[in-house]
């Protein structure tokens, strides 16, 4: 556990570099706000479409060949991709680049599948909540590293991250074990790799059923947050790479403190079904106060009050992770990795053209925050659903066999 943690750690640091620089990018190659979050949104697609089809196939190739060297190839193509962004001369290639580095990183879903190689299911929910801790400890440091270096040259922080990629790659050839041992691999299809039918595979599982419906939309509100909160701080407080770093660190913290220190607290008093109910709750509330925020200082206020939020990954990913086929863990969590990357195609669909209709509204407008408005309707079908599928679970628990 403590060799995964480490490369999520170094993986999210990367990853958390460029977050707050590269909606400024894309603006340097732009001419107007409306533009800008137009091709910031079709830089996120690329990276988004080309994940999609590649995650279940990645994972799949980790059910045969291991953990590691998927890994290790996610490694090389974000190192690729942060050198390669750093050094673009045009928004054509910062789009080519993407599609790239997307097919060839499926890191997170590969490492939920390398926990599940060496956890119990009952300790998983925990388990996840620590990998997920590394995932907010990394934007905690990342988005403040790369909001003070990109505050020098918006080109360093690009450069920084490439190179933190290329250390995570040496780390995982030299020091990462592997976690699948060679008798419970299976052979890979190119059918069950398909993204559609891994994605139908993933909703037959038994245990799974609505709770499919629900990892989409509150993915899908995840990724319009991800996709819309640099420009839509920049829109409506005048927020620069500093501000939106510090404000994606109070994110990684609020992570970090519930998946890594409150978790198994939470988990003794709490099922993982009830926490995901809890966190769904806050999320959605939370969204809508985001949307309506008029000062800067309250979407930090509502970071830190959104602390349930935090639990709804791992709680989901335990249950799903418990119904899978110990054998097919990198195949489920590579269809939830193509779930949520499909999600990551559709956001920028949705979220960047709601920032172009609001584009022109003064600072402070109520109005800029139609991006989080929606989210906060996707959260709120998420919470029904998951509300009317562990009711349904509960009965059929309940209900005497014929």
């Amino acid at each position: 556990m403590p060799f995964i943690m480490m490369t999520t750690l170094i993986d999210m640091v990367s990853i958390g570099l460029i977050i707050p620089v590269l909606p400024a990018l894309v603006g340097s190659f732009t001419g107007s706000q409306a533009d800008q979050a137009f091709w910031y949104g079709a830089v996120t697609f690329a990276f988004g479409i080309a994940n999609f089809f590649a995650s279940p196939i990645l994972g799949g190739l980790s059910d045969q060949y291991g953990r590691r060297p998927v890994l290790l190839i996610g490694f090389c193509g974000l190192a690729f991709s942060f050198l390669m962004q750093a050094m673009a001369t045009a928004l054509w290639m910062l789009v080519a680049i993407r599609l790239v580095s997307g097919a060839m990183q499926a890191n997170m879903s590969v490492s939920n599948a390398y926990v599940a190689d060496i956890t119990p299911p009952e300790e998983r929910a925990r388990r996840f909540g620590m990998l997920g801790a590394m995932f907010g400890l990394g934007f905690i440091l990342g988005p403040v590293m790369g909001g003070l270096l990109g505050a020098i040259d918006l080109r360093l922080p690009f450069f920084a991250a490439g190179s933190l990629a290329l250390v995570n790659l040496l780390y995982g050839y030299f020091v990462l074990p592997e976690s699948l041992p060679p008798e419970r691999r299976r052979a890979f299809g190119w059918k069950s790799a398909n993204p559609v039918a891994s994605l139908r595979g993933l909703a037959q599982l038994k245990g799974a059923g609505l709770l499919v419906a629900v990892i989409a939309c509150s993915g899908l509100a995840q990724f319009v947050l991800y996709t819309t909160w640099v420009l839509y701080t920049t829109f409506k407080f005048g927020w620069g790479p500093l501000e939106n770093g510090w404000s994606l660190a109070a994110v990684g913290i609020v992570s970090a403190l519930v998946q890594g220190v409150l978790m198994g607290r939470l988990l003794r008093s709490f099922t993982p079904r009830r926490l995901a109910v809890l966190g769904l709750l806050s999320s959605t509330l939370a969204y809508a106060a985001w949307g309506a925020a008029t000062e800067g200082w309250m979407m930090f206020a509502i970071i830190f009050l959104n602390l349930l939020s935090a639990t709804v990954s791992a709680s989901t990913q335990s249950i799903i992770s418990s119904a899978a086929d110990p054998r097919a863990q990198g195949g489920a969590m590579g269809a939830v990795g193509g779930l949520n990357s499909l999600t990551a195609v559709i956001a920028p669909l949705i979220g960047a053209p709601l920032l172009q209709v609001v584009s022109h509204l003064p600072k402070g407008d109520w109005r800029i925050g139609a991006p989080f408005y929606f989210c906060a309707m996707l959260q709120c079908a998420s919470l029904v659903l998951a509300v009317v599928h562990f009711r349904r679970e509960r009965v059929a628990i309940l209900r005497p066999n014929p």
